[in-house]
């Protein structure tokens, strides 16, 4: 089949499961982002299906359900969570000074533009603090230090695509990732700058990563402990659980992927306290001011 740039694709081998966008294609082989999954994959162009209209607008609509859905559950959270940071800023509701909180300031670098946008837009609506990087996942070790310099983030996003090839080894073969290997230096220079898991909290990975290794490099979090594929959204909702819990309280694992739409098949965790501290008083802006 012919296709080009930019067309929306799925692969019959595979019995259309995924959803895919074509990133180029080269002789008869296509390179095939995820739409909905940070997976990066190449096939044969004869394995190809194009996706009609009716059938894009079932699967969009399904992914909303979806995407709605997880959202829907950590705004829950969140209003138990700011319902007893009140409850204890205020001694028990004995006092009715406003209090403020001082938020985590994210830094998202993202080895796709779409899922970087859809990301951005995410943390918005939650009401986090970020700053969106495009590049290439085998760039990111070179810029990350550049971008901790001047960002002073207290949380870190390193992602993009990333999948295995059994072909190119064994699942304990760091070689056989495609960007494994990247995000693993990455996270190695961050935590070169800060040590400490507590004061810099790092999400690193995509679909298939060697989990094992973006560990032991340093993240606090990071995907894929089964080599499964994990949604475009659920760094967002890692560190957006993180920049929400006070900073006296830890995070479990659990309750860190509680929220996100791939679980703990997808990705895993070290306990890490939350970052979110608050003050008070509150003072309101003086209108002739």
């Amino acid at each position: 089949m012919d296709v080009t740039k930019g067309e929306l694709v799925t692969r019959a081998s595979y019995n259309n499961d995924l959803l895919f966008r074509v990133a180029s294609v080269n002789s008869d082989v296509a390179r095939l982002f995820g739409v909905d999954v940070r997976l990066e994959a190449d096939a044969p162009t004869k394995d190809l299906v194009r996706v009609q209209d009716r059938e894009l607008e079932k699967r969009k609509k399904a992914e909303k359900e979806q995407e709605e859905f997880s959202y829907r559950l950590f705004r829950q959270d969140y209003q138990l969570m700011k319902e007893k940071r009140e409850y204890q800023s205020s001694e028990g509701y004995q006092h009715d000074t406003k209090s403020f909180q001082i938020p985590a300031k994210v830094l998202h670098l993202d080895g796709d533009q779409t899922y970087l946008r859809k990301c951005i837009e995410l943390y918005q609506r939650m009401g986090m603090q970020v700053h969106g990087v495009h590049l290439n996942e085998k760039d990111m070790p070179l810029e990350i230090s550049t971008l901790v310099e001047k960002i002073q983030p207290d949380i870190i996003v390193i992602t993009g695509h990333d999948s295995f090839s059994k072909n190119k080894g064994l699942k304990n073969d760091l070689r056989a990732y495609r960007h494994s290997k990247y995000f693993a230096e990455t996270v190695r220079e961050a935590r070169r700058m800060n040590p400490h898991l507590d004061q810099l909290v790092i999400f690193a990975g995509a679909c298939q990563s060697h989990f094992e290794s973006l560990i032991r490099a340093g993240a606090n979090f990071a995907s894929s402990p089964l080599r499964i594929n994990i949604h475009a959204l659920d760094p967002v909702y890692i560190a957006a659980k993180v920049a929400y819990t006070p900073f006296m309280e830890k995070v479990s694992v659990w309750d860190a992927l509680r929220n996100t739409l791939t679980g703990e098949k997808g990705m895993g965790g070290v306990e890490t306290r939350g970052l979110l501290r608050t003050g008070m008083p509150y003072m309101e802006e003086s209108p002739d001011r």
